[in-house]
C-alpha cells in the first residue's frame, strides 16, 4: 500500500500541469495553451510522425519522455523560449524540480521517469533528438495557425527562432525543411520581424 500511496500522490501532484499556462496559443487563437495539453499533442505528434525521424526510435518510450519532459515546470513555471533573464536560471530551477516531484515515486519508477528527463534534456539519443525536434516545432505550427499570435505579442524576429532551432534538425531533417517553409510564410505575412530586433 506503500508503494500505491507514493504512486497515487504523484499522480495527484502532476494534475497541476493542467494549470501551467504557456505563451503559445491554440491553433484558433482564443487562449493559451497548458502544459498538460502541450505534452498531449507532443505525445499525439510523436505517434503520428515518428516514420519521419533521422533514425529509428522507440515510439512507446520517446512517447513516455514527451508526456513527462515539462512536469518540472509544476515547480519550475514555464519559461518562455525567448525569455533572456528566465534562461538563465531555466536549468537549476528545474533540476530542482525533477528532484522533487519524480521524488514522489516508488524508487524503481522515480529512477525510470527522472533517467527518461535526463535523457531528453541532453539531447543525444535518437528518442531525445525526436522528441526536442517536436517540442520546437509544435509551437512553429500553432503559431502558423493563430497567425503568429504569441509571435506578434512578444515582438519575435526570425533570428530568434532559428537560434532556438539550431539543433532542430538533429531530429527530423524533412520535417525541419518544412518547418523552415513555415518560418518563411510566417516572416513574409508580417507575423515574425524578418529584421533582428536586439537593441
Amino acid at each position: 500500500m506503500d508503494r500505491l500511496r507514493q504512486q497515487l500522490a504523484f499522480l495527484m501532484e502532476i494534475d497541476k500541469q493542467k494549470e501551467i499556462i504557456r505563451q503559445t496559443y491554440l491553433a484558433d487563437g482564443s487562449r493559451k495553451e497548458t502544459d498538460a495539453e502541450h505534452a498531449w499533442h507532443l505525445a499525439m505528434m510523436c505517434m503520428i510522425l515518428s516514420e519521419y525521424a533521422n533514425e529509428k526510435i522507440d515510439v512507446p518510450k520517446t512517447i513516455m519522455m514527451v508526456l513527462t519532459h515539462d512536469l518540472v515546470e509544476i515547480d519550475a513555471g514555464d519559461t518562455y523560449a525567448y525569455d533572456q533573464t528566465g534562461n538563465q536560471t531555466k536549468k537549476e530551477r528545474e533540476l530542482k524540480a525533477a528532484d522533487r516531484i519524480y521524488g514522489l515515486l516508488p524508487e524503481d519508477q522515480r529512477k525510470y521517469l527522472r533517467a527518461l528527463w535526463d535523457e531528453f534534456e541532453a539531447m543525444e539519443t535518437p528518442e531525445a533528438k525526436f522528441a526536442n525536434m517536436l517540442d520546437k516545432i509544435q509551437p512553429v505550427c500553432l503559431n502558423d495557425q493563430s497567425k503568429g499570435k504569441s509571435w506578434v505579442e512578444h515582438n519575435v524576429c526570425k533570428r530568434q527562432i532559428m537560434e532556438r532551432n539550431s539543433k532542430t534538425h538533429e531530429g527530423s531533417e524533412l520535417l525541419w525543411d518544412y518547418i523552415k517553409k513555415l518560418i518563411e510564410k510566417n516572416v513574409e505575412a508580417g507575423f515574425i520581424r524578418g529584421e533582428d530586433n536586439r537593441e
